[in-house]
């Protein structure tokens, strides 16, 4: 099958509020004219490389670094896609970590500084007076602070320690179920009409299954961070929403989902993610800046001085 996709239309929106959303409990998404222009732009690539494509599912991952505004071009993507009679479902892989997302978190900081300090130990940097200094910058949330290593220069062992240990961690299978999606992925693809997909809000007890209608569904729309991860199976088309960590952070603040949000730690995580998200660029279908600019790998690389 391929698509006809000479009639579609780019809709327009008098109201963002009526939009569809993804299927992530409790997420503030805030659709706004600077997501319709990008997703405008994105949509007529997409309909290019949709009508290439010769199967009847297909598979689209808008990812890039958190709060870069996945949520809310990818919402726009399944509203055109539904609007030219496609159906399209968002599916958030926020949903689908092991740990909830405050455990996760906690697991995340208990990685970093669990290493941080055996590697302090190991390299023959620990004392009982660095110690203490460690317990106190533990207390205001400030181990994580390179500004702090000028006065502590031994704290740069701890910070790198710490951070190449939770680069092992973060979107790899010891944080993230990606069995789990990739299964979704092959039922959708098989064309099994309903399908249970996981719920998980910010509680303990927010964690359930629902089951999503599938027989009129032509395209899975997964947003997530980590939807062009290695570990992914199914992907068709990847669309990098890309973005450095700073300019994430506001879009972070206004959907206020987390707490502590330009904690050191918290761009050291955004740090992390982005590197993961430049090595896999490669794979990319479709590049867009922040500003709405698309990129071709080559141009990506040049923009981000990569070299082979």
């Amino acid at each position: 099958m391929k698509y006809n996709v000479d009639l579609w239309e780019n809709p327009l929106i008098d109201d963002y509020n009526t939009i569809p959303k993804g299927d992530m409990p409790g997420d503030k998404i805030e659709i706004n004219e600077i997501h319709e222009e990008k997703a405008s732009v994105i949509f007529n690539e997409l309909k290019t490389l949709m009508s290439k494509m010769e199967q009847e599912k297909i598979v689209i991952a808008v990812h890039g670094g958190s709060g870069v505004g996945k949520s809310e071009i990818a919402s726009l993507i399944a509203y055109y896609l539904n609007h030219n009679k496609i159906g399209a479902y968002v599916m958030s892989g926020d949903n689908y970590p092991h740990r909830m997302p405050a455990p996760n978190d906690a697991e995340r900081l208990r990685v970093f500084r669990e290493y941080a300090i055996k590697g302090l130990v190991k390299q023959g940097e620990y004392t009982a007076e660095r110690r203490h200094v460690i317990e106190t910058f533990k207390n205001n949330e400030l181990d994580c602070d390179k500004t702090k290593c000028i006065q502590y220069p031994w704290l740069e062992v701890y910070q790198n320690q710490g951070r190449a240990f939770l680069k092992k961690y973060l979107g790899t299978t010891n944080e993230i179920d990606f069995d789990e999606v990739n299964n979704i992925i092959q039922k959708f693809k098989k064309g099994q009409e309903s399908i249970y997909l996981k719920r998980m809000g910010r509680s303990e007890d927010e964690l359930w299954y629902e089951e999503i209608d599938f027989s009129d569904k032509k395209v899975l729309v997964i947003e997530w961070t980590h939807g062009n991860n290695d570990l992914i199976q199914g992907v068709d088309i990847p669309i990098l929403l890309n973005s450095t960590p700073s300019e994430t952070l506001a879009h972070r603040k206004s959907r206020n989902r987390d707490g502590n949000l330009d904690s050191p730690f918290t761009m050291m995580v955004l740090e992390l993610e982005q590197e993961k998200l430049v090595k896999q660029a490669v794979r990319a279908k479709i590049i867009i800046t922040k500003q709405g600019e698309l990129l071709s790998y080559k141009e990506y690389k040049i923009r981000l001085s990569i070299t082979d």
